[in-house]
């Protein structure tokens, strides 16, 4: 998986979007002189897929840029990678001050993503053999849309509509054409006429075709408008019209098929969720490409949680947790050095 790298805001490495207490809690350790070596460890109590920690890795390089090497160590599981309940996916040792301030970035990072990958990853097994499209940058804050769509394709999905979020996974970004533009030209051939002629030929010349008429009239005027420049269509139909149906999806399959344009591909969108993409699949609605937006962004995120689990080399742990560290096999060292940028 491509490991994305995503510079820290500023409001991330000084500390002002962290909770209030770490902020004080460093204070308060400075004017006392206090800055012992901790043993951190981060861990879930959900079985989830993990992401957000590449950008944990970026930020934990920043902030220990400068410090000698040999006074910290951080150990970590990869994005992309599945964990289960209580399963260490993070330890670090460092002197508190270098990083306690961090926890909080840390575990938001962390939790958001995760949560977005997770659902994503729903979402493709319930598609099988059926590539699914992050298509959920619409339902989240521009600021945070590229790691939703970075996210969405850690879990699975082979594309994300936004430029920003598939450049992180090192991929383009993957569209269709919005309503507004067969609206605003009163018609879905000539809209796809203009986007024929006006883009670059590597954009796959997809079209929406439930604006004006019924889906199956429109897929045949613009297959036959297009020709074998048609790549796909897109069915994006409306609750008040029904949504999309595995009905619909087959009758238009058989109507390109019987009219010669068995290249054209299907993409089925519009409030997807894991049931309903079973619904689909169960009925072998031919749906080429599933593209998902509010199920994947609106995951709840996955809660984690940060310990000391000893101080200066003594084993230490609040009531309820082990002292000492987790026995954790799958981590792995990590070289900060390489997750500068």
């Amino acid at each position: 998986m491509h490991q994305v790298r995503i510079r820290p805001s500023r409001e991330t490495l000084t500390g002002e979007s962290a909770d209030v207490y770490f902020v004080r809690a460093e204070r308060i350790l400075e004017r006392e002189g206090m800055d012992p070596v901790v043993t951190i460890e981060v861990f879930s109590r959900e079985d989830a897929l993990l992401c957000g920690m590449s950008e944990a890795k970026t930020l934990l390089a920043h902030v220990l840029e400068g410090v000698d090497p040999s006074t910290y160590s951080v150990e970590a599981l990869d994005d992309g990678e599945s964990f289960g309940v209580k399963e260490v996916v993070l330890r670090m040792r460092a002197r508190y001050r270098a990083v306690g301030l961090y926890e909080t970035a840390i575990l938001g990072m962390l939790a958001q993503s995760t949560g977005w990958a997770t659902a994503a990853r729903e979402c493709v097994e319930a598609a099988g053999d059926t590539p699914v499209i992050s298509f959920g940058a619409r339902h989240v804050h521009p600021d945070v849309s590229d790691v939703l769509d970075y996210a969405a394709i850690v879990g699975g999905c082979v594309g994300a509509s936004t430029p920003a979020g598939a450049r992180l996974a090192g991929l383009n970004p993957t569209g269709t054409m919005p309503h507004s533009l067969v609206l605003i030209f009163g018609d879905t051939v000539e809209a796809a006429l203009a986007f024929d002629r006006d883009l670059e030929p590597d954009v796959p010349r997809i079209v929406l075709v439930d604006t004006f008429r019924d889906e199956a009239e429109e897929a045949l005027r613009v297959a036959q408008a297009l020709g074998d420049r048609l790549y796909g269509i897109r069915l994006d139909t409306p609750g008040e019209r029904g949504r999309v149906t595995a009905d619909l999806v087959l009758e238009i399959r058989a109507r390109l098929d019987q009219a010669g344009y068995q290249h054209v591909k299907i993409v089925v969108s519009g409030g997807l969720t894991p049931d309903r993409i079973r619904y689909f699949k169960e009925r072998s609605a031919p749906a080429d490409f599933f593209a998902v937006g509010g199920y994947i962004s609106g995951a709840s995120p996955i809660d984690f949680t940060a310990d000391i689990k000893a101080i200066d080399g003594k084993p230490i742990a609040k009531r309820g947790r082990i002292p000492g560290e987790t026995e954790s096999p799958r981590l792995r060292a990590v070289d900060l050095a390489e997750w500068r940028t």
